[in-house]
């Protein structure tokens, strides 16, 4: 990356055949932490998420219920809207695959594809509506299910449209190789490496009208088809830009710019190796990198609506917070694997965030409130501006936030209250005084900074007490040179949960 580059990020697009759970806001607030590391890194970000209206799941669910397609999908279109603003998320826009500007866009970009790219054939094939998707029998588990699913697939013939997939393989495997489109972890790359070199297979871009219940966006010049949900659905990264009428930002952030997909294990070889393809096909530059995470469980048990353990995490905002779940999903779960959450783990997150951060601010705005110390000057602290450099070559090179956050965490704010046992402040005159708290302070200041991906509004209220503007940049860190304690604005930043 260079300092200077434009940065499209996404998070994949939920199907919305359900409300969202927990799952979707580890990807939603990991995608929204990645968006603002860059942007107070210099960057000039543009953070994207929405909904995937056009699926077949969603026909059934609204079956299901008793009520329309359309109904289904706006009504739980706007709870994974609502979800974003919950978790405080800072994207720039929220594309729906109904809306006008999608459907242009994805018609576009199947007539851009090179004619000889896609044509139409009979087919039968292994269908799971779960993920959308047709199965070789060598591909489902020992007992014949979608081993994503768990579900027997259905059997499908008929004739639809297929996309030369095979006339891509070794420009696929020469871009992921040479990390013009990098993956990470280095792990997942040698999984789409191992995949493009078994042999692509063409794969259907369409399905019937009838199949498709009459919902999805029809084929440009045949009506009797509707696009295959993946070619539907991957399109939005570029039809929010403004694709379809050829905008500004879609040549500024895709095509000139640096673009990040940030999605789950399960569909990567869709954005890792369908998406690209159809991209070159088209004459549209690749996405740049593929971060993929993994899953969540809920008390060591997968997230089942039978089992009744699906976590509402608007639910868990409601009762902890917004940084108190989102400091729990970035520092508690590693980026790569799979991740375990519960909610005795939240609450001792919370406690975390109680006992040394809360307490800390606290601590320091008695001592300097009882001696009237209303500002000091701080001192800037050579490892502290090293420290940026450092965190961001770590943050560029694998994005293990939880590490970096973990980082931050020991070496201001543990080290800031080790600090202040250390020199037992109340104890010293007020020149001495100031100067422990003067010292304190900068590190509060550069511990909100760094904190501030991750829990933006604690940070943007340590900043408020310390009297200090909310710098945009990590580099404005070093710009503050005093700090002038706002008392009426200490408050606790988590108080005492209620039993």
């Amino acid at each position: 990356m260079s300092i200077k580059e434009k940065i499209f990020i996404s998070t994949a697009i939920p199907y919305v055949n359900a409300k969202p759970h927990i799952g979707h806001a580890f990807e939603m607030a990991q995608t929204d932490v990645l968006a603002r590391f860059l942007r107070m890194a210099g960057y000039d970000v543009f953070f994207l998420t929405g909904s995937d209206e056009n699926s077949l799941k969603n026909v059934l669910s609204a079956k299901k219920e008793g009520i329309s397609t359309k109904e289904l999908v706006d009504r739980n279109a706007k709870d994974f809207k609502d979800l974003a603003a919950a978790l405080g998320a800072s994207n720039n826009d929220f594309i729906r695959t109904t809306e006008a500007r999608h459907i242009k866009g994805a018609k576009k970009l199947w007539q851009a594809c090179k004619k000889e790219d896609i044509y139409q054939k009979e087919y039968e094939g292994l269908y799971c509506v779960g993920c959308e998707d047709f199965y070789k029998e060598k591909d489902l588990t020992p007992d014949g299910l979608c081993p994503e699913h768990r579900t027997k697939p259905q059997v499908v013939k008929e004739k639809n449209y297929f996309f030369k997939l095979s006339n891509y393989q070794k420009q696929l495997h020469d871009l992921v190789a040479r990390d013009e489109i990098k993956i990470i972890p280095e792990t997942r790359k040698h999984e789409v490496l191992k995949f493009i070199e078994a042999g692509l297979e063409d794969f259907s871009v369409s399905r019937s009208v009838e199949r498709a219940e009459n919902w999805g966006i029809s084929v440009p010049g045949d009506d009797s088809q509707i696009m295959y949900v993946w070619f539907d659905a991957l399109s939005n990264y570029i039809t929010a830009l403004g694709y379809a009428d050829d905008d500004v930002k879609f040549k500024e952030y895709w095509q000139q710019g640096y673009s990040v997909h940030d999605i789950g294990k399960g569909i990567l070889r869709f954005h890792a190796i369908y998406w690209p393809a159809m991209l070159l096909s088209a004459g549209v530059k690749p996405p740049s990198e593929v971060f993929v995470h993994g899953y969540l469980t809920v008390d060591g048990q997968k997230m089942s609506k039978s089992l009744g353990n699906v976590v509402d995490p608007v639910a868990m905002i409601e009762k902890y917070g917004v940084d108190a779940l989102r400091y729990f999903l970035m520092s508690g779960i590693t980026p790569f694997e799979d991740g375990d959450f519960s909610e005795t783990k939240l609450k001792d997150s919370y406690a975390e965030l109680a006992n040394d951060l809360g307490n800390l601010v606290m601590r320091i705005a008695k001592i300097a409130q009882k001696d009237g110390i209303t500002s000091v000057r701080i001192p800037p602290h050579q490892k502290h501006v090293d420290f940026k450099n450092t965190i961001f070559q770590k943050f560029e090179k694998d994005h293990r936030i939880d590490e970096i956050i973990r980082e931050v965490w020991f070496l201001f704010v543990k080290t800031a209250n080790m600090h202040i046992e250390q020199t037992e402040p109340w104890k010293k005159e007020k020149e001495e005084k100031e100067k422990i708290i003067a010292e304190v302070a900068y590190t509060l200041v550069y511990a909100a900074g760094f904190l501030s991906p991750f829990i933006p509004e604690t940070s943007k209220k340590i900043f408020e007490m310390l009297g200090v503007k909310a710098p945009e940049t990590f580099a404005n860190l070093e710009k503050i040179e005093e700090i002038s304690f706002d008392f009426d604005k200490i408050k606790p930043l988590f108080p005492r949960l209620e039993k």
